[in-house]
């Protein structure tokens, strides 16, 4: 051997022993887990960096040692028609930026190979990826580059020759090989194989009491509300209640990391959690469990008062936090200040955690910053405000300026500020446009709409959907939580079930308001229908539809009727803000559901005026009201079908 190859190989031999294994085992590890729970790896180089980056997909497409199922990794470069096309139309540096977009979803997996770190394509990808909420690992050169700053997570390979580093990243694609074998292969209990949809909640607790009661006179010692018919209700509170939210969703398993305090009101806490089937991991080692007790009268809170022991003290992490960590499909941190995330090892669990799933951040004034690799952070305007320092107008714009701020202060990977009743506006690039996302109309008890709201969003993330969609879905589910009573809805269905119209229409009674009815086939919804049920809703305080059914439609209409089918119907009617609730029935007119939704009012359009609407009697028979509103000119579905049809006929 050459005197130049001696010193080759010496260098290769050298730069080796400095290669962070550990690192590559893992992320084996938390690829094997990504993977296995229907994730993906994209992989993208140039030059020689290709080569290795095709090597790898190879590898696990194929397999590398032991036999097993396919796993899903794409090369980036190796589909030669997008490479040209998008090289043609987009310019060479949006090569892997684009595809990343096309294929990248939250919870897989970027890995980037540079040798050099500096590849404007490459550092393209690693910012798609990140905006995305997918893990960005990077397989480089020196420690100090673009690539290492634009990532989550890097491997670096400090040698003098380019040569030697390939080499290397060569050896680093063979040991991530290994150790993906080596996770995928090793048993897994059936308990933990059913985790693949389990929710993981980390944050501090507290337990929660409601009572209410009747308040209609004044107190003769002092001009304060007497409260009448005092009941109590409790709750879990914090984290807890994100929890139990995420509970009731069958399809999810949820595991609660918190600390309760070892007193009664912990006690009370822990039998509710356990009633509502959360897994709790308690690292407490002593103290008292807050109380928040909120006083009501007519869906308000009249005072409320809180017990406010010092910060838990926490015991360490047990083992068993980080197998349910490694398991998860999502984690959401539930930050109330409380010492909970300042825990310096759950930070590292976190951290970990981050690299291959999911993870939201909801955050506090009194809390810590998100740990690296956190997809998305939830803070409502308050906090980013607090965060920031940024005193500006609580306005839309107001909100993305802090928001940018965040996203530059913080290790996230989005930032979504919560607006209440204003929706939220989710921020991914500083130099992008804002996502703003408007909430419906909904009056109520907002009590836990923002832990509504993160559980939703971690659950979409780990479905593989967009932090857009994330946010958008996120926003109705808060704001439907808020519709339905809040925490009264907890005895309710759970969150995503559609609420039941009667119910709707009992609370609203129970509480005093007025219930409208309106019904018809609402075939090929039109304005008319949209002026009749916007009408029909400011008489009272929900508008529940009855809607003939698709065989009662026909038999009233003729067989060529209905156009459009009951189910689309009733999701259009129910998408309305102005519609609370849908029943369908099935009987040729709605005497029978009529009877069994009692409503208040019940409308009918202006070409009824001046003649008895046939279901009068029996909704004066209860006390209810029959009424008229002005009918839209010129709006008819029969109409409208014949003329579409004669079109489509000329033609």
């Amino acid at each position: 051997m050459t005197e130049s190859g001696r010193d080759h190989v010496h260098a290769l031999i050298g730069a080796l022993h400095r290669l962070d294994t550990a690192a590559l085992d893992r992320w084996g590890k938390a690829l094997a887990t990504a993977l296995e729970a229907g994730g993906r790896l994209l992989v993208a180089g140039n030059g020689g960096s290709a080569a290795e980056a095709q090597h790898l997909t190879s590898e696990l497409v194929g397999r590398f040692r032991a036999e097993r199922a396919p796993l899903s990794a794409i090369a980036l470069h190796a589909d030669s028609s997008s490479v040209t096309a998008i090289t043609n139309d987009y310019g060479p540096d949006q090569v892997f930026a684009r595809q990343v977009r096309a294929h990248g979803r939250p919870g897989d997996v970027l890995l980037l190979l540079s040798t050099s770190g500096t590849s404007p394509n490459v550092l393209a990808a690693a910012q798609a990826g990140r905006e995305l909420g997918l893990a960005v690992w990077a397989l480089t050169g020196k420690a100090s580059s673009p690539l290492v700053d634009a990532s989550d997570q890097a491997v670096c390979v400090d040698a003098p020759e380019v040569a030697t580093v390939q080499e290397c990243h060569l050896v680093a694609v063979h040991l991530l090989c290994a150790a993906v074998d080596t996770h995928l292969a090793a048993p897994v209990p059936l308990a933990e194989r059913a985790d693949r949809r389990r929710l993981v909640i980390v944050g501090d607790v507290f337990l929660d009491r409601d009572v209410t009661g009747t308040a209609d006179r004044i107190s003769p010692e002092a001009p304060v509300p007497v409260l009448a018919d005092a009941r109590s209700t409790d709750r879990a509170g914090g984290a807890g209640l994100a929890a139990v939210l995420a509970a009731r969703d069958p399809g999810w398993r949820v595991t609660l990391v918190c600390g309760i305090g070892q007193d009664q009101p912990g006690a009370h806490l822990r039998a509710l959690l356990d009633k509502a089937d959360v897994e709790v991991i308690d690292l407490a080692a002593g103290g008292s469990t807050p109380v928040k007790t909120r006083v009501r009268a007519a869906d308000r809170t009249l005072l409320r008062f809180d017990t406010s022991p010092g910060p838990l003290p926490l015991g360490p992490v047990p083992d068993r936090v980080r197998v349910r960590l490694d398991a998860a499909a999502a984690v959401l941190v539930c930050d109330y200040g409380r010492g909970m995330t300042s825990h310096d090892d759950l930070r590292e669990a976190l951290t970990a955690a981050a690299a291959g799933r999911p993870l939201v951040w909801d955050p506090h004034p009194r809390g810590t910053p998100p740990v690296p690799g956190t997809a998305l952070a939830v803070p409502n305007t308050d906090e980013a405000v607090h965060f920031t320092g940024h005193p500006g107008p609580r306005d839309l714009a107001g909100d993305t300026a802090r928001a940018v701020r965040l996203l530059a202060a913080w290790p996230v990977k989005q930032v979504a500020i919560t607006r209440g009743r204003e929706g939220a506006v989710l921020v991914a690039d500083a130099n992008g446009h804002p996502l703003a996302v408007p909430a419906r109309p909904a009056a109520g008890d907002t009590c836990g709409a923002g832990d509504q709201l993160a559980v939703t969003a971690a659950v979409t993330l780990a479905a593989g959907r967009l932090p857009s969609h994330a946010v958008a879905s996120a926003v109705e589910a808060a704001t439907g939580y808020v519709a339905a009573g809040g925490p009264a809805s907890l005895t309710a269905p759970a969150a995503g079930a559609v609420p039941d119209p009667l119910e709707t229409a009992a609370r609203v009674r129970a509480r005093g308001g007025k219930v409208v009815g309106a019904g018809g086939c609402f075939d090929l919804l039109h304005a008319g229908h949209l002026s009749l049920l916007d009408q029909a809703r400011r008489l009272g305080d929900a508008l529940i539809v009855c809607v003939n059914s698709d065989a009662s439609v026909r038999r009233l209409k003729g067989a060529d009727r209905p156009v459009v089918g009951e189910r689309e119907r009733t999701a259009l009617l129910t998408a309305l803000d102005c519609v609370d609730g849908v029943i369908v029935f099935t009987e040729d007119t709605p005497e029978k559901v009529l009877a069994e939704l009692r409503p208040d009012i019940w409308v009918k359009g202006g070409d009824y005026a001046g003649r008895r609407i046939v279901e009068a009697d029996l909704v004066e028979s209860w006390g209810g009201e029959v009424v008229t509103v002005p009918f839209l000119e010129g709006h008819s579905t029969t109409t409208r079908i014949r003329r579409l049809a004669h079109q489509a006929g000329a033609r």
